[in-house]
């Protein structure tokens, strides 16, 4: 049976077609997360390194919602606006991961509202 797994965020962001996270069978599958406030519901736009840390630490609310942690991560898709902003953003990424990395997919893409980085993951949960 399919849950939905958001974290304490304002609910009138939410206004899309999609869920924070999905958890199905011990996997979670969280949507495509970028530099948002939370609290606000507004993006906060800055460096690539401010908002990869931001759109991270949202990833890791929407896991800790489903009593995961960033270690339970298994596959990253990040869309970069930018990607010659790539290497900046990845000495971010890479300390969110300081164990077993997972397996990933960067790409550049075309991002709303001009934000510089996307990223979604599936996470397998400990039983």
């Amino acid at each position: 049976m399919k849950k939905i797994v958001h974290p304490d965020r304002d609910p009138a962001f939410a206004t899309g077609a999609y869920s924070d996270g999905v958890l199905i069978d011990g996997f979670l599958f969280v949507s495509g997360q970028a530099s948002v406030d939370f609290r606000t519901s507004q993006f906060v736009r800055g460096t690539i390194e401010e908002e990869t840390a931001r759109t991270l630490d949202n990833i890791a609310a929407i896991i800790g919602a489903a009593g995961g942690s960033m270690e339970n991560i298994v596959k990253c898709t990040v869309h970069l606006a930018d990607i010659s902003e790539f290497d900046r953003y990845n000495a971010v990424y890479a300390t969110y991961f300081p164990g077993i990395k997972p397996a990933r997919t960067t790409v550049q893409s075309v991002l709303a509202e001009n934000i510089k980085v996307e990223i979604d993951c599936i996470v397998k949960l400990p039983a």
